[in-house]
Order: structure tokens, then C-alpha cells, then sequence
């Protein structure tokens, strides 16, 4: 049987997001048709783009208990997709809900997942893998033994996004039938943000404990706003209630791969720099000469933050006015 890759997409406003964009770009670089799937509400509506960059057919699952992200009714959708699209290779972006949802698509399917891939290209129509290990101290080829079918989720801004001119995607419902679950989603709070989120953001400006104060943050904000970027913060920060957690960069928070990332305050303790360190270009603000994120940043400034972030602000101001 020819190989076949699947893609699972996720959009928000009506638009495939970035991160799925890179992925579609992937499975195009196979040198044969593949098809995507999407999970929830307009599915309908991704079917151009989708086509545009490469896919053949889009599956949908539409209804109660897929609108809204259900882990068990999403597991049984992106299980069924799998099997009515006959893919040996199932692809998709690192987020946080597909790092919840490819391990229980791959168990249904007596098969396994890895996540946080930083590298991955087909050689072949082989899927070729490399993600970090040990915070980010090393590097791995990832190999699946007595694999038939291969989920793989890739950290957002690590491949390019390239469309392939297609028409659109032919839908197909996949009619996956979601009962007896044992977990019922009641309501969805949404933040108020409008920003990107950490892991789509080409710009993040991200703070630590060298901001002094939540109320300092602000300072943050305003720079975010000039630079059209989105804000992060370190561990320490997001445990003292400063700000969210949903805002954390690190080991045990969000993995993000901006074009710049301007660190502000932050020392750079190794579970922060493992969430960072696929960052373009580093600028390090810090008035610890030794401090570690120094040895990470591609520009760094000795200084106090908070007389090197107004002057910043009002010089990108300037250069952007």
C-alpha cells in the first residue's frame, strides 16, 4: 500500500494557524497526497487553504462533543481519521492540546507518539526525527521498532511554510460516533488577550524576577504593544502570582521558537533557557554580568532594566513610527 501522511490542523478566527501551516508544508515534501483533519466547529470553511498547501482530503468531526476540545471524543475523531485515511505517518504542530490528544490517538491505535520534535523532513518517504533531551542539553534521532502508523508533533517555528498552489480540499465528515465518554466538557474559559500565544508569537518579550514587582510588568506590555510581540515570563515569576501560568516559558511551561526573543530580568536557569533556547535571536537585558542568560543571548546589555526598557521602548517607537 502507498504511504499516506495525515495532518491534523488547528485554526482559530476561520484560519488555519501557522504552526499547522508548517506541518502541512512537511507532509507536502513527502512527494505524495496526503490529507488533514480537523476536530470542531467550521471545519468546512479550512478546505481552500487546506488545498492550498497541499491537502487532499479534509476530514471534519463536527458536533456536541467535538466543538469544544474533549480529549476522549477528540482521541476516537483523530483514531478514525487515521484509519479511513489509511496514513502510516500522522503529523501535527507541539501544542498543548495535540501533545494531550496524539498519545491517546496512538494508544487506540496500539502504536506510539513523540512530541517536541525540532527537526523533521522525510527522506525517501522515510520520516526522519531529532528532538531534545535532558533540558536541552542534547539532541536525539527519535526511531520507531515495529511501527505501522507514526504520530509525530513538531515544535511550532521550526520549518518553513510553503503553499503548494492546490484547489481545495475535498471535505469529508467523518461521522465518528462519541459515546459513553467519561468526561463531559461543561464550558471553555478563554483569555482576553488578544496577543498570539507564546507558541505562535514571532516576538516575545518575557520577564523575571529582575522585574521586582508584577506591577512592573507593565513596562513589558508597553514594549509588546510597540513591537507588535507577545509577553512571557520565567518560572519564578509565574509561581509568585505575578502573572498566569498560561503566560510561563521553560521545562514545565510553554517550548517557543520566536524570530526575537528580548529576555528582561531573567537569569537563565536551565529549565528556562530548554523552552527558549530555539530562539532566533536572543537579546538579553540583566545587571548580572555572569549571569547565564548571557551565554545564550546573541546581544547582550549589562544594565538595569529598568533604565535600558523605557529607552528601548521610545527608540523602537521611533524606528517603527
Amino acid at each position: 500500500m502507498m504511504s499516506k501522511t495525515l495532518v491534523l490542523i488547528e485554526a482559530k478566527a476561520g484560519k488555519i494557524k501557522k504552526p499547522s501551516l508548517e506541518v502541512l508544508t512537511l507532509a507536502n515534501t513527502r512527494g505524495a497526497d496526503f490529507d488533514a483533519v480537523f476536530i470542531g466547529e467550521g471545519g468546512d470553511a479550512l478546505a481552500a487553504e487546506a488545498g492550498l498547501y497541499g491537502a487532499k482530503t479534509l476530514f471534519t468531526a463536527e458536533g456536541e462533543h467535538f466543538n469544544t476540545y474533549n480529549p476522549e471524543a477528540a482521541a476516537l475523531a483523530l483514531a478514525d481519521a487515521v484509519e479511513k485515511s489509511g496514513a502510516d505517518v500522522v503529523l501535527g504542530s507541539s501544542t498543548v492540546m495535540a501533545r494531550d490528544l496524539f498519545p491517546r490517538a496512538a494508544a487506540k491505535l496500539s502504536t506510539v507518539s513523540v512530541s517536541d520534535c525540532t527537526e523533521a523532513s522525510f527522506d525517501g518517504g522515510e520520516l526522519k526525527l531529532r528532538r531534545p533531551m535532558y533540558a536541552g542539553k542534547v539532541t536525539v534521532a527519535v526511531q520507531f521498532e515495529n511501527a505501522s502508523k507514526k504520530f509525530a508533533l513538531v515544535r511550532p517555528n521550526q520549518l518553513p511554510v510553503n503553499g503548494a498552489g492546490g484547489g481545495a480540499a475535498a471535505v469529508t465528515a467523518l461521522g465518528t460516533q462519541a459515546t459513553d465518554l467519561r468526561t463531559l466538557i461543561k464550558e471553555v474559559v478563554k483569555g482576553t488577550s488578544e496577543k498570539l500565544d507564546l507558541t505562535e508569537a514571532n516576538i516575545i518579550v518575557s520577564g523575571g524576577r529582575g522585574m521586582g514587582e508584577a506591577g512592573h510588568f507593565k513596562m513589558l506590555e508597553d514594549l509588546a504593544d510597540v513591537l507588535g510581540a507577545s509577553v512571557g515570563a520565567s518560572r519564578a515569576v509565574c509561581d509568585a502570582g505575578w502573572v498566569p501560568h498560561s503566560m510561563q516559558v521553560g521545562q514545565t511551561g510553554k517550548t517557543v521558537a520566536p524570530t526575537l526573543y528580548i529576555a528582561c530580568g531573567i537569569s537563565g536557569a536551565i529549565q528556562h533557557l530548554a523552552g527558549m533556547s530555539a530562539s532566533k535571536v536572543v537579546v538579553a537585558i540583566n545587571k548580572d554580568p555572569e549571569a547565564p542568560i548571557f551565554a545564550k543571548s546573541t546581544y547582550g546589555i549589562v544594565g538595569d532594566v529598568f533604565d535600558v526598557l523605557p529607552k528601548l521602548t521610545e527608540e523602537f517607537k521611533t524606528l517603527l513610527s
